[in-house]
């Protein structure tokens, strides 16, 4: 990770994501949330390999259920694919971080291309 997504670190932590195999075992991963993505890793100290889902991959996130302990959410991505995650809900949990930097991402997007359109017009010549 650079030192630029360091400074833009939103959440770090754990979180449990259900397997796609047969089985469909819950296994504990090390998540960090950045402005930009969730990136996901087997173990704590980051070594392996980690998944990164971006956040413009990210249709939305659905399902949110509270079960004794464990609070369930779906992020569905652009492709329409699931993936099933749980968090303990004694604390601020990653369905609502992920939901607001979520926001936050289409948010500054949007800022973005409606600048990008403005400056456009600004440079075409007026008849």
């Amino acid at each position: 990770m650079s030192a630029a997504e360091i400074d833009q670190v939103l959440k770090e932590g754990e979180l449990e994501k259900r397997s796609d195999n047969l089985f469909q075992f819950w296994k504990r991963k090390t998540c960090v949330l950045t402005t930009d993505s969730l990136n996901i890793y087997a173990d704590q100290q980051k070594r392996s390999k980690g998944k990164e889902l971006k956040l413009q991959s990210i249709k939305t996130v659905d399902c949110v259920e509270r079960t004794g302990k464990f609070v369930y959410f779906t992020i569905v991505t652009t492709d329409n694919k699931e993936i099933d995650f749980r968090c303990s809900g004694e604390s601020n949990c990653w369905n609502t971080v992920i939901t607001m930097a979520l926001i936050d991402y289409k948010n500054r997007k949007a800022i973005e291309g409606f600048k990008t359109q403005q400056d456009a017009d600004a440079a075409s010549p007026v008849s």
